[in-house]
C-alpha cells in the first residue's frame, strides 16, 4: 500500500531542545500577521494612539531628571541629565517590552493553543520582533534630543563601539525572550507570579543602573557593589550609554561575561519553555 505524502507533519518534540526552527520558517506568514497584530492593536481605541510610544519615555526621563537628578544630586558628568536618563530608559523599555511580551505566553494563549497547532516559539518571537519597531521609534526620538543638546555645545559624542551597539540591542532581546520563557512555563504552575512580575521588574531596575551611572552605586554602596556590577543588564546599559554619549566605561572582560550569561539564560529558557508546552494546556 502506498505511503500517503503530507504537506506537515506534526511529531511530539524528541528533546527539550528541540527548537526546531525550519518548522518555524515555514510559519513565518502567521509570524507576520500576529506582529502587524501586535503593533496596529496596541494603541488602538485610544486618543493619543502611536503618541504613547512617544510620551512614556519622554515623561519617565522628565521624572527620573527631576527626582534622581535635582533631588538626589546624582551627577552624570558633563552629559545632560535628561539625555543620560533617555539614553538608559530607551535600552531598558525593549527589554521589559521583551520581558513582557513573552512572560505571559501560555496564559494569554491558552484559547488559540488548545484549538490550532502551530510552533508555540512564535508568540515569544512575536514579542521580540513587534518590540524592535518600538525601540527603533524611541531610539529616533533619542537622536533628536542628542542633536538638539549637541547644538547646545554640550560634552557628547559617540564613538567608536558603537559598531557593537546591534549587539547589545541583541543582548536585551535574548535576555528578555530567555528569562520572559522561564517566567511563563512557571506561570503555568504558580499563577502568583502574575502578581510579582511587576514589582520584580521595579527592583530590577533599581539594581540594573537605569537612571544611575554604575560608578556612583560603587562609590555609594560598596559592599553592594557586585549586585550591579554583575547584573549583565547594567553592563548592557552602562555600554549603550558609554557607544551613544561617550561617558561611563566599556569593559571587555564584563562583555564577554555578559554574553555567556545570556546564551545560558537563552538555553536555560528553550529547556523550561519546552518541556513547559508539552503539559500546561492540562495545568492552566
Amino acid at each position: 500500500m502506498k505511503k500517503e505524502k503530507w504537506l506537515f507533519e506534526i511529531t511530539p518534540k524528541t528533546s527539550l531542545l528541540d527548537l526546531n526552527l525550519k518548522e518555524v520558517w515555514q510559519y513565518r506568514d502567521l509570524l507576520i500577521l500576529f506582529v502587524k497584530r501586535d503593533i496596529i492593536t496596541l494603541y488602538k481605541q485610544t486618543i493619543l494612539g502611536p503618541l504613547w510610544y512617544l510620551i512614556q519615555p519622554l515623561f519617565t526621563s522628565v521624572i527620573f531628571t527631576l527626582i534622581f537628578n535635582n533631588v538626589a544630586s546624582i551627577s552624570t558628568g558633563a552629559v545632560p541629565p535628561f539625555l543620560f536618563n533617555l539614553a538608559g530608559i530607551t535600552i531598558w523599555n525593549y527589554f521589559t517590552a521583551c520581558f513582557s511580551g513573552t512572560s505571559n505566553t501560555f496564559s494569554a494563549n491558552a484559547g488559540i493553543f488548545g484549538k490550532v497547532y502551530f510552533p508555540r516559539l512564535i508568540m515569544p518571537l512575536v514579542a521580540i520582533i513587534s518590540n524592535l519597531v518600538k525601540f527603533g521609534i524611541q531610539l529616533l526620538i533619542f537622536m533628536v534630543f542628542f542633536i538638539y543638546y549637541y547644538n547646545q555645545g554640550a560634552d557628547i559624542s559617540i564613538n567608536k563601539y558603537l559598531i557593537l551597539f546591534p549587539v547589545m540591542v541583541l543582548i536585551m532581546g535574548m535576555l528578555g525572550l530567555g528569562l520572559g520563557m522561564i517566567i511563563s512555563a512557571m506561570v503555568t504552575k504558580y499563577r502568583d507570579l502574575n502578581i510579582l512580575i511587576g514589582f520584580g521588574m521595579r527592583l530590577l531596575m533599581y539594581v540594573s543602573a537605569v537612571m544611575y551611572p554604575v560608578s556612583f552605586f560603587v562609590e555609594k554602596l560598596p559592599k553592594y557593589a557586585w549586585v550591579v556590577k554583575y547584573n549583565p543588564l547594567s553592563f548592557v546599559v552602562e555600554s549603550v550609554r558609554y557607544m551613544l554619549l561617550n561617558t561611563g566605561v566599556f569593559d571587555v572582560k564584563m562583555f564577554i561575561y555578559t554574553i555567556i550569561t545570556t546564551v545560558v539564560v537563552l538555553f536555560f529558557g528553550i529547556v523550561v519553555f519546552n518541556k513547559a508546552e508539552k503539559s500546561f494546556i492540562d495545568t492552566i
